[in-house]
């Protein structure tokens, strides 16, 4: 009996211990080089072979599969950095002969009902995915033992393939030279972390990948593995609201009734429960709490702290006491643990987007882990349009503070707003024509001229925005149980907009062609034209001020070339963001028997001052580079040569003033002259008369810059080179199929009219040659519109993101 037992007990010791297939046969323990790690999932690692082996317990069981990549690239471009997150999908294991097979069920076509045929029915209508077939090593009572190693050592990430839609070079995985990384892989009660180093081979055809690998044939990165405990079914989803400006998520399910919506639509956001939901301020079950990235440096380390800690006072409105909470990690913690919601501090070789994602329950849309990622090179930017906007370094000085706490009051801001993204939350781009409603938006340095000097005291905003306020009502705030909660939160979203608050976001800011007033990236001011001209202004005050004294001493005449970029493109996005009153719309994202407005036109007296802003941009005495400022810009310094953020040149090695101008006047031009523009202007003056018509702009627009003329030859040349561009936009837009044929049908004789001025003209010397030659080319093109193709000017220099998150 006694024998039985012992036998048994053995038994019981292999398989919730470890298995059998890793025991040495003389005794009861593991072989050398073989250790076992206890978790969510047991594993071993078998140091002999670089091998994992998974131990399977629970089949069909769902969990949580998560891939990110622990270790980049480094690049802007190629878009593969350090901590980035990729696809949280739910999957489960099932054992199929002599193979466990890792399957992802399709979330997306759903059955919600107690009739279980209804729901095979959905679930076998639609296809779901096989992971990876792992063969069963060992089996007992239930249990099995697979090898892993091949799941884990795959390029889950995508990187070949990001690589070669990059166009950097074909790649693919070499095992001989790819690793577990076992200082990051690890077992926890509700997750299990495997992390592997990869190397890809390959030959490389571009400099992206070049500039950032010791030998860009052969790039070692890691990629990371997560399996993690669902949560349980105490959540509750919160529907979606097009007015909310919350994330959405969204299934199908094909159990609905006829006469209700197929489509259902939640908001992503954390769990947070008041532990006394009745109390008008409570503590929270369980805070949210977010970790700042060990790595990140001071001052930007407390700047970071202090912005993420603002959505407390959102959180407190709401009704909370110390509900979000912002930490330093733990030492020893890894930023890709999904137990650590992160803010993650990302070095690239060059300055470029920071971004805000989540891994969330696909079932619910419970966001279970926010993970930020902060471009370390962005502070850089707002240090250099101090530096431009001021010429602090006379006699030697060398304190900058001042240009470093404008970075720092940006860094908080965006702290604030990645944040906000993994938080649940949408952009809100139209909020800083409301007052710097949200943090939500991306915010301009906003500057005023006192006394003719630039006055940096309310640059950025320092605090949360009142919408913030609202979307975390919304979204995190508890209702009592006898408080109807679709009915609160209607009443909640109704005052907000009768206050006079305004939500929209991307698709209505992004493109060229949008046609909303109100939503721009990067704007500032209710009165969007009025803003213009104090941009235009307080860049004319900088430029005049501009000299050697925007540089420290002993620093390269290079760096004040560098330096002057993006003073002389100051007025950009403010430039973008006034256009869109033309041919633009008022509207909202209204639902029936809500209080906001529909759509309604701009009305053509705003188009028509609005135009008139958008023209100076394009006026010679407005964008020509002062002539004693050329002497400023020598050839670049050795060491010191032109990068993606500098102006281009046609001269060589020459500072071109000619092309700067031409680069800004195809800015305005693109915008203007956009060809969804050009037809939303002859729909609405058909609509209404008073409104701005297609041919009264051409009009405006050829006084402005045809009909010019000026005694100073650099002036007259200069506005040769903006005409220039203006006639290349128009026959663009003359030859642009996807319009209505009326646009096409002005232009063209709008470009007759402006022939006849030409040839009227009463010229002599070059300006005669080059009012001949534009003659030529427009009648070259009225013969044969088709065979245009537009040449392009000099490519502006890098500016988005100029403070911004994606």
């Amino acid at each position: 009996m006694k024998k039985v037992l012992l036998i048994l007990f053995f038994s019981f010791i292999s398989f919730n211990g470890f298995s059998q297939f890793f025991l040495q046969k003389t005794a009861n323990k593991l072989q050398d080089g073989i250790t076992k790690y206890d978790g969510y999932f047991t594993f071993y690692y078998d140091d002999n072979s670089d091998k994992v082996f998974l131990q399977v317990e629970d089949v069909d069981a769902d969990f949580l599969y998560v891939r990110s990549l622990s270790e980049g690239i480094g690049s802007n471009d190629i878009g593969l950095d350090r901590g980035q997150l990729g696809a949280g999908v739910v999957v489960h294991f099932k054992k199929a002969g002599n193979k466990i097979m890792l399957i992802q069920p399709n979330q997306d076509y759903r059955a919600i009902t107690e009739n279980m045929e209804e729901k095979k029915s959905v679930k076998q209508a639609f296809a779901k995915s096989v992971l990876h077939g792992f063969i069963i090593k060992e089996e007992k009572a239930g249990v099995f033992l697979v090898d892993a190693t091949d799941f884990f050592m795959r390029d889950a990430h995508g990187v070949a393939n990001r690589l070669a839609n990059n166009k950097q070079g074909s790649y693919s995985l070499d095992k001989s030279k790819s690793a577990f990384n076992m200082e990051r892989t690890k077992a926890f009660p509700k997750n299990v972390e495997f992390d592997i180093m990869l190397t890809f081979k390959g030959t490389p055809k571009a400099y992206n990948i070049r500039s950032v690998t010791p030998d860009a044939s052969l790039i070692t990165v890691h990629q990371h593995h997560s399996f993690v405990a669902l949560p349980d079914n105490n959540y509750k989803p919160r529907k979606f609201d097009p007015r909310s400006g919350a994330n959405l998520m969204s299934y199908l399910d094909y159990a609905t009734p006829v006469n209700k919506s197929i489509t259902k639509r939640f908001i992503r956001r954390h769990r947070l429960e008041k532990k006394n939901p009745d109390a008008e301020i409570s503590e929270a079950k369980e805070p949210i709490i977010y970790y700042l990235d060990r790595g990140t440096p001071e001052p930007v380390r407390s700047a970071l702290l202090d912005g993420g800690r603002w959505w407390n006072q959102a959180f407190e409105a709401a009704g909370y006491k110390d509900a979000f909470q912002m930490k330093m990690l733990p030492k020893g913690a890894d930023p890709l643990d999904v137990r650590y919601n992160m803010v993650q501090w990302v070095h690239r070789s060059t300055r470029g987007w920071s971004y805000g994602a989540s891994i969330s329950d696909p079932r619910t849309g419970e966001i279970i882990k926010g993970h930020v990622s902060l471009g370390s090179l962005r502070i850089r930017q707002d240090f250099l349009i101090a530096q431009a906007l001021q010429a602090p370094y006379a006699k030697n000085n060398t304190a900058d503070d001042f240009a470093l706490q404008m970075a720092i009051a940006r860094i908080r801001q965006l702290s604030a707003h990645e944040i906000g993204h993994t938080l649940g939350f949408a952009h809100n781009f139209a909020a800083s024509t409301n007052n710097r409603a949200s943090v939500m938006d991306y915010p301009h340095p906003k500057f005023t001229l006192l006394d003719g000097k630039i006055d940096f005291s309310d640059v950025y905003d320092t605090k949360i925005g009142v919408w913030d306020k609202v979307i975390v009502a919304y979204a995190y705030q508890d209702f009592p149980k006898n408080k109807n909660e679709d009915l609160e939160l209607n009443t909640l979203l109704e005052n907000a907009f009768a206050s006079g608050l305004k939500y929209l976001s991307d698709s209505d800011a992004r493109s060229e062609g949008s046609a909303n007033s109100a939503a721009h990236l990067w704007d500032n001011g209710g009165t969007i034209y009025d803003e213009l001209y104090n941009v235009l202004k307080i860049r004319k005050t900088a430029i005049a001020n501009f000299s050697v004294d925007n540089i420290k001493t002993n620093q390269p005449y290079s760096v004040l070339e560098d330096v002057f970029v993006p003073l002389y493109f100051f007025h950009r996005f403010q430039t973008e963001a006034t256009v869109k009153l033309i041919g633009g719309l008022n509207y909202s994202y209204a639902v029936k028997g809500g209080n906001q407005k529909v759509v309604a036109r701009v009305s053509g007296t705003i188009e028509r001052i609005a135009l008139q802003a958008v023209l100076k941009t394009i006026a010679v005495d407005e964008i020509a580079i002062p002539k004693e400022k050329l002497a400023l810009f020598p050839p670049r310094a050795i060491g010191f040569g032109r990068s993606r953020e500098s102006f281009k040149s046609n001269l060589g090695v020459e500072f071109d003033a000619f092309g700067a101008v031409e680069t800004a006047s195809e800015m305005t031009l693109n915008l203007l002259l956009n060809p969804q523009r050009a037809s939303r202007l002859i729909a609405h003056q058909s609509l209404n008369k008073r409104q701005l018509g297609l041919a009264e702009l051409l009009d405006e627009l050829i006084v402005k810059t045809i009909s010019k003329t000026h005694k100073d030859s650099y002036y007259q040349e200069l506005q040769n080179v903006i005409n220039s561009a203006v006639l290349e936009q128009l026959f663009y837009l003359a030859a642009t199929k996807n319009q209505y044929k009326q646009v096409n049908a002005i232009v063209l004789f709008k470009l007759n009219e402006i022939k006849l001025i030409l040839e009227k003209k009463e010229a002599v010397g070059n300006q005669k040659i080059y009012d001949i030659a534009m003659v030529k080319m427009i009648a070259g093109f009225v013969k044969n519109p088709t065979s245009f193709e537009k040449i392009n000017a000099l490519q502006i220099p890098d500016g988005s993101p100029i403070g911004s998150a994606y």
